[in-house]
């Protein structure tokens, strides 16, 4: 093979890599980004919750009632203890979030007319840091304390996720969706208790 040859080998190994390289590289970066995110919504419409609420007894024989009547149960509901509106960070997010609790005791977290952007890996995330708008607001949710309720059912609507029952709330005062992949917030809200 002449001079002219084994250049030309070469040339055509090195460009050959380069594809190779930049195919790889584009797999990659449409795995760790996945920018057809930014084009799609998924719109959740869980209901609010309820709980069965219990039969109540007209009381005794000597009351005018046979043991084990019941009268219509009353309409018992879930009960807000606290609420914050949800806040701008990395993307554009609106919408409210409340914690409920249930006649049975259990309790859930609520989003209500959620609005924000689809992105890779994001999460529901409890914390104890401050709800700060802008910049300095976008990083901060998991450098104290906090929790990972779930993943994200979907980046618009309404949208239930259980609390689980030994949870602390006192010890976490706002919720964040949070991007696991960039350890970005996109928006959170700062919980306030409801006054009875």
């Amino acid at each position: 093979m002449d001079k002219h040859g084994v250049r030309g080998f070469f040339s055509r190994r090195i460009v050959a890599g380069i594809v190779v390289v930049g195919v790889l590289a584009a797999g990659f970066g449409a795995y760790w980004f996945q920018p057809w995110k930014l084009f799609t919504d998924e719109t959740v419409r869980d209901e609010a919750p309820v709980a069965a609420p219990a039969p109540r007894t007209t009381g005794s024989p000597e009351q005018g009632g046979m043991p084990g009547d019941t009268e219509k149960p009353a309409a018992v509901g879930p009960v807000a203890v606290s609420a914050g509106n949800l806040i701008s960070h990395e993307h554009a997010t609106s919408g409210s979030v409340k914690v409920l609790r249930l006649p049975d005791g259990s309790r859930t977290l609520r989003f209500e007319d959620l609005e924000t952007s689809n992105g890779p890996d994001l999460r529901v995330v409890l914390s104890d840091a401050k709800v700060v708008e802008g910049r300095a607001g976008w990083h901060v949710f998991d450098d104290g304390a906090y929790t990972t309720l779930a993943k994200l059912k979907g980046n618009k609507g309404s949208q239930n996720y259980a609390l689980p029952a030994d949870l602390d709330l006192d010890r976490y005062r706002s919720v964040s969706i949070w991007c696991d992949r960039f350890d970005v917030s996109f928006g959170a809200a700062e919980l306030t208790a409801v006054k009875a």
